[in-house]
């Protein structure tokens, strides 16, 4: 049965690998991250067979994890009625691993980031193998590299279920986390080598060739993310674009009035009253041509002085997914040239999820 992950570049082809793996008999579950690429998956499907199959099911991993695993197999038994989103307490953190204590709080309110982990605990992760058995032929998984904390290990242990398995990613957009627990898998995105590793003594082989070049991102486009971000990401054709660095207001007004140019932002993009979304959130997405990355005063800063290198991973990684983006023309902006546009606090739409870490209705 065969069980891999592929590792590859921004733009390349992960999502439609995924899909070109479902027919109409292979009773498939396609797990993924944020409710942005839980939508783009479903669209890519309908897109396929012009329904959505029976055979198929697509999830993000939260809903998976609440209403697949924990809520069938220990729900009534720890007796929780409901789920905290709140980091576990010091209290719960010293309580043993067969505690109920450590991962239910005072109100009977099971941690979220300890939910896998439970599982596991209380010895449950071969009845949900059984589960995964009972009901699929193969687990997929988009945004591998978003897998944190106890959920990790969780998936793990998923993949040696007795069915085929197929796991996606790209290291260097590992922009989120499932959950944080402590010094659990803290370490695990540090080093490339090393988080490969823990694949391989999973006994899943490591594609690092079926997707090596970008079908989205044009050859000036990866030029400038190589230079400037330090990511070796090449296009699968050759094909120029403009990229241009904008420090005239008179563009920047006209980008930022552009209906069909996102303009994408570290955060809050709401404020700034246009066709917008955040770096972070843009990851999976693929509908984008030409694409704005607005950057803010320390990403400015280290920019012109050569200095992106020394950002944060997370930043980098972040920066890189919107640069990514990009099918057609890329536009790099301060975030001062949009000040302007920024609207009164009192007309600011309510804050969107950057993404669909966790889902309190479902």
């Amino acid at each position: 049965m065969d069980k891999s992950v592929i590792f590859a570049v921004a733009g390349s082809g992960k999502t439609r690998r995924l899909i070109s793996e479902l027919d109409l008999q292979k009773r498939v579950l396609l797990i993924t991250y944020t409710d942005n690429n839980e939508a783009e998956l479903r669209r890519r499907i309908i897109a396929k067979f012009g329904y959505f199959p029976e055979n198929v099911a697509v999830t993000t991993y939260f809903t998976f994890l609440n209403s697949f695993a924990y809520r069938p197999l220990l729900q009534e038994r720890l007796g929780t009625k409901g789920i905290s989103f709140e980091s576990p307490s010091a209290y719960s953190s010293s309580r043993p691993l067969s505690s109920r204590a450590r991962y239910v709080d005072n109100t009977a309110r099971v941690y979220h980031a300890r939910m896998a982990k439970v599982l596991d605990a209380m010895g449950c992760i071969r009845e949900l193998q059984n589960r995964i058995e009972r009901y699929f032929d193969q687990i997929c998984v988009d945004e591998v590299q978003d897998f944190g904390g106890h959920d990790f290990d969780l998936l793990i242990h998923l993949v040696s279920s007795n069915v085929g398995v197929l796991l996606v990613g790209d290291f260097y957009q590992h922009t989120y986390s499932t959950s944080f627990d402590g010094n659990v898998n803290a370490k695990l995105h540090d080093n490339y080598e090393r988080y490969r590793s823990r694949f391989e003594k999973a006994g899943l082989s490591v594609d690092l060739t079926s997707l090596v070049a970008s079908h989205r991102c044009s050859t000036t486009a990866c030029s400038f993310i190589r230079e400037h971000v330090g990511i070796d990401i090449h296009p699968a054709v050759e094909r120029v674009t403009e990229v241009l660095v904008i420090r005239d207001a008179t563009q920047a007004q006209a980008l930022h009035a552009s209906p069909t140019t996102v303009k994408l932002f570290y955060q809050e993009h709401e404020r700034y009253a246009c066709y917008s979304q955040n770096w972070g959130a843009s990851k999976g997405l693929d509908q984008y041509n030409d694409v704005c990355v607005v950057l803010n005063a320390t990403t400015w800063k280290n920019f012109n002085t050569g200095g992106l290198g020394h950002a944060t991973a997370i930043t980098r990684n972040k920066l890189y997914v919107a640069l990514s983006r990009a099918r057609g023309n890329l536009y790099v902006v301060p975030d001062t040239l949009f000040a302007k546009f920024k609207l009164p606090r009192s007309m600011r739409p309510p804050a969107s999820a950057e993404n669909a870490v966790v889902s309190k209705s479902r």
